[in-house]
């Protein structure tokens, strides 16, 4: 078997962690999301895997040939984002026979994989789909259907025109003909949606469905689910390693995974299900907790709190607390920062995504920084923010909006000033 996995584009919407790399390449639990997605293909029996990637070539970088994974790893670049259909195009000449496409974010791709193998061997249906139940169709591309049978996909139906209550989940599964109906659409973004309405037309199609918790990966704050899903999965018990160092007086509770050469100091509370890379230092009285992932070399001082948050490797902070919050690699915060992530109504968050407005379906998000940013003391953070790479945030300034890459942002006559790092 054979895997496409789109792993190009510009993930713009995941602003500010994509700006130096491409979005499948955040880690968790000490793996690029994309590894996971490799690892469990594998588990599945597809090792033949062609991954789609853009001209910065940084998924290569990373994953190699793909034999330390134990799979063949082919590489096709798409130099312009041009959409999904434009991308799966490019794979026509590795394509053997029928063959999966998936996005590279999907760690459980063995358990919908047998779904979908499940379904055409009783359908003997050659294109199969997955579907999963939606309270909001309208965000989505939704399918229309006679029992398990695929009429058509509808991008984003209006409210109350939805054709069901079924999304289409990211993992496809394709016979080598659907190329030849992909050339019969017009070349735009919903291009591969096209192509499979005209295959529905000629053909069977049929859908998969599943009520597993499977993660997007389209915003920032898209990385609670993942980072959720794969401790879930991953963590099935704890395992602390004999090479750290842990005070007889800090606590650790639930499932919980320890890796060699943390040191956790007095009175610090580690609150499961929770990962702790290599060389991550917790100081005295600090608590973790609750689905927090730290990455190697991240640095949690005396007296803070961090709950559900993703550290990447390299980040540091002290004294505060950041809840339901994402910081890039390399990123320092300061003492007294505090990101808040509820709002004081408790409704729900939205934050602004290239310039527009918008729900992000979460009752609880912080703020996300990108790449080497710093944060200095007692800085505040008003839910749903985002701050970019390379920023400096000034002592005791209230972040109410987000912040470009490579800004000075400070508080001056109860003014917050603005202005471009020099270089």
């Amino acid at each position: 078997m054979q895997a496409v996995i789109l792993a190009a584009g510009t993930s713009s919407r995941f602003w500010p962690l994509s700006e130096e790399k491409h979005k499948s390449l955040f880690r968790i639990m000490g793996k690029p999301l994309i590894q996971w997605t490799v690892e469990s293909l594998k588990k599945s029996g597809v090792k033949d895997i062609i991954i789609i990637q853009s001209s910065r070539r940084d998924i290569e970088n990373e994953l190699g040939d793909g034999l330390r994974f134990g799979v063949k790893i082919e590489y096709v670049i798409q130099k312009e984002a041009k959409g999904m259909g434009n991308a799966v195009m490019l794979a026509e000449k590795c394509i053997n026979g029928n063959f999966f496409v998936l996005n590279a974010n999907h760690s459980d791709a063995e358990n919908i994989i047998s779904l979908i193998l499940n379904k055409q061997k009783t359908s003997k249906a050659n294109l199969v789909l997955v579907g999963r139940k939606t309270d909001i169709p309208w965000n989505y591309g939704i399918l229309e259907l006679k029992n398990d049978k695929v009429l058509s996909i509808v991008e984003k139906p209006k409210k109350g025109k939805e054709p069901s209550d079924i999304l289409v989940v990211g993992i496809y599964y394709l016979p080598k003909d659907f190329f030849a109906y992909h050339q019969k659409t017009k070349d735009h973004i919903y291009s591969f949606e096209d192509a499979i309405n005209l295959y529905a037309k000629e053909n069977d199609v049929r859908v998969a469905l599943t009520e597993l918790d499977i993660a997007s990966l389209k915003y920032p704050w898209d990385l609670f689910s993942s980072t959720r899903i794969i401790l879930s999965e991953k963590i099935k018990r704890s395992r602390i390693s004999k090479k750290s160092k842990i005070s007889s007086k800090a606590t650790i509770k639930g499932k919980v995974i320890i890796e060699e050469g943390v040191k956790i100091f007095e009175n610090a509370v580690i609150n499961g299900p929770c990962y702790i890379g290599k060389n991550v230092i917790i100081g005295n009285n600090s608590i973790i907790r609750d689905f927090t992932d730290l990455e190697e070399e991240v640095l949690v001082g005396a007296n803070a709190e961090v709950a559900r948050c993703n550290l990447q490797v390299g980040v540091h902070m002290h004294s505060g607390f950041l809840g339901d919050s994402v910081i890039g690699m390399g990123s320092k915060i300061g003492a007294g920062v505090v990101s808040a992530n509820v709002r004081i109504d408790r409704g729900e968050i939205k934050s602004t995504v290239k310039g527009e407005k918008i729900c992000t379906g979460q009752q609880s998000f912080g703020v996300a920084v990108g790449e080497k940013s710093f944060l200095g003391i007692n800085v505040g953070i008003m839910p749903g923010t985002m701050i970019g790479s390379n920023c400096i945030i000034g002592p005791g300034t209230i972040v109410k909006e987000n912040i470009d890459s490579n800004m000075v942002c400070y508080t001056e006559s109860k003014n917050i000033i603005k202005k471009n790092k020099k270089k």
